[in-house]
């Protein structure tokens, strides 16, 4: 019974040798960044881009790049569970009386031998299948691979959300080119449209110039409209990645 538990004992301590060594090095959890932090002296490009990582698109390769380390981690350790060991104890062992005795007589003297005929009085054994250490090995290998594909998935997706939110910044910046020159624009087209109205009114110009004023200025006004809603839209694309209003990150930077 003691080398049963020895036995035991010496698996159980190896088991957590084993799991504690060789481990990969796991991605450290995810970040938290806000306006507040040590971002906020830094490129406003850069920190864009450090706050679409709290993007749950990226949260969720960050996360199954942790699973799959888990997984390779339990990879290691899963061959001792294909070993098992067994072992009893007789119940003569225990209770040597309920074995029996036997009455020997010998002239006016009768004696009570206890039975020892019931042996083993304790065995243990270890089934152990021959495929244990290649089968370990390719789980081993599998996890490993697995690991790295959640590696190479999660920069991946670093790399496109990264290019997405600066290239969704570069449109905002074109779009608030477009509209601020339309202003512009338009703003001078309402001046000609003011002074083509007056020259009318004294009989300076004909209608058909007039009316040519007031369209060029209903035109530039029109477009101006569209490039309005063009930033706008602009700015919600890339609100949605950041998850903060893109007015506050200017603003703090």
């Amino acid at each position: 019974m003691k080398q049963l538990l020895v036995f035991m004992f010496f698996f159980s301590n190896l088991a957590y040798v084993y799991s504690q060594t060789a481990t990969p090095k796991q991605y450290s959890s995810r970040s938290n960044y806000n306006l507040s932090d040590t971002l906020k002296n830094t490129d406003i490009r850069e920190r864009l881009v450090q706050l679409a990582l709290n993007n749950p698109a990226y949260e969720v390769s960050d996360r199954l790049t942790n699973v799959a380390y888990y997984q390779l981690h339990l990879a290691k350790g899963n061959w001792l569970s294909a070993i098992s060991a067994q072992g009893n104890i007789n119940e003569y062992t225990l209770n040597p009386s309920s074995a029996g005795y036997t009455t020997i007589t010998t002239g006016t003297t009768v004696s009570k031998i206890a039975n020892q005929s019931y042996y083993p009085k304790y065995n243990f054994g270890l089934s152990l299948p021959f495929d244990i250490f290649t089968r370990n090995s390719n789980n081993v290998k599998i996890a490993r691979e697995q690991y790295l594909i959640a590696q190479a998935n999660r920069n991946d997706k670093f790399r496109q959300i990264k290019a997405d939110v600066l290239t969704k910044y570069e449109d905002y910046l074109l779009a608030k080119q477009k509209l601020e020159l339309q202003i512009q624009m338009t703003q001078e087209a309402y001046t000609n449209y003011q002074i083509a109205e007056r020259d009318y009114r004294l009989n300076v110009i004909k209608v058909e110039d007039y009316n040519k004023a007031y369209k060029n200025w209903a035109g530039e006004q029109v477009t101006k409209l569209d490039l309005q809603r063009n930033l706008n839209v602009t700015k919600i694309d890339l609100e949605k990645i950041i998850g903060v209003k893109l007015d506050d990150v200017i603003r703090e930077n």
